[in-house]
């Protein structure tokens, strides 16, 4: 008899157009004590207004896991191909909803 827990494999569809993605250049990251939302923004200079392009939410626990496999993610990638700079942009003014809120 195998006493080795059997890991359940999950079957993750991606359609072509979500295999596309979006591009964002600005994630705008609020919470409640519920709920992380992250608001994915795509800014083109010289041009004063963006729309949201993606939204995401997470529970808290989601969010924590994901703050840790991105961070372990930009760690593998360093190794492999240096240091990612982090270049400093101007600040962006934003007049976005209510800030803090889900």
């Amino acid at each position: 008899m195998n006493n080795s827990k059997q890991q359940e494999q999950i079957n993750i569809e991606l359609d072509e157009k979500t295999a596309e993605g979006i591009y964002s250049n600005l994630a705008i990251i609020n919470h409640s004590s519920s709920e992380f939302v992250l608001d994915f923004v795509s800014i083109m200079p010289g041009i004063p207004k963006a729309k949201v392009k993606s939204r995401i939410v997470l529970t808290p626990q989601h969010a924590k896991r994901l703050l840790r496999a991105i961070g372990e993610n930009i760690h593998r990638f360093e190794i492999a191909h240096g240091e990612i700079k982090d270049t400093e942009q101007p600040p962006i003014p934003l007049n976005f909803g209510p800030p803090g809120q889900a």
